[in-house]
């Protein structure tokens, strides 16, 4: 059996999911922190990519708020080409294909697996089809500047809207799934 991979992105109304901490915090209430806590819930591991890791890596593993309580004792496995050996923090070097490596990971073990991030990790590893559901909570709010996550590299790629819900605060929650090709 094939354990759930899921991806959650905070994304702008023009496609923008890069430096979300430059935007969302206004506009994010009570119904964002349930889903995302639902998100979290069922989770063992994390696959993330390097960047993102060494953000995380330099402020979390102090942290004592609900987020921290999660990510600090998960699996995480780190999309790296730069990285090596033992990077502490319950983290793991992902060293060959990430998808393979997604792919083996979905085969053992117990509890669902989270896509974090980055864009890039996220964006290849949805259009390989590793990802079960992609989660874009989108806010009210257009930037000129940042990292889309269906950039013009992407090719035509269809998807299913899976579920979706407007919250209080005024952003979208759009889960989706890829629309099986043929």
């Amino acid at each position: 059996m094939s354990r759930k991979t899921t991806a959650h992105l905070f994304s702008t109304v023009d496609g923008v999911v890069h430096a979300p901490d430059q935007w969302q915090f206004d506009c994010f209430g009570p119904e964002e922190g349930e889903f995302m806590g639902r998100a979290l819930g069922n989770a063992t591991d994390v696959v993330i990519g390097r960047t993102l890791w060494q953000e995380w890596s330099e402020y979390w593993p102090g942290a004592e708020d609900p987020f921290g309580a999660f990510i600090n004792p998960v699996r995480k496995h780190v999309v790296t080409s730069t990285l090596e050996g033992d990077l502490g923090w319950n983290s793991t070097v992902i060293n060959d294909d990430p998808v393979a490596y997604v792919q083996k990971l979905q085969q053992q073990g117990d509890g669902d697996i989270i896509v974090a991030g980055g864009v890039r990790t996220t964006r290849s590893l949805f259009l390989a089809g590793v990802i079960d559901t992609l989660t874009l909570t989108m806010h009210p709010v257009v930037t000129d500047e940042g990292t889309r996550l269906f950039d013009e590299s992407v090719p035509l790629t269809r998807l299913r809207l899976l579920d979706s819900a407007i919250t209080s605060a005024g952003n979208a929650i759009l889960t989706y799934g890829l629309r099986p090709r043929g």
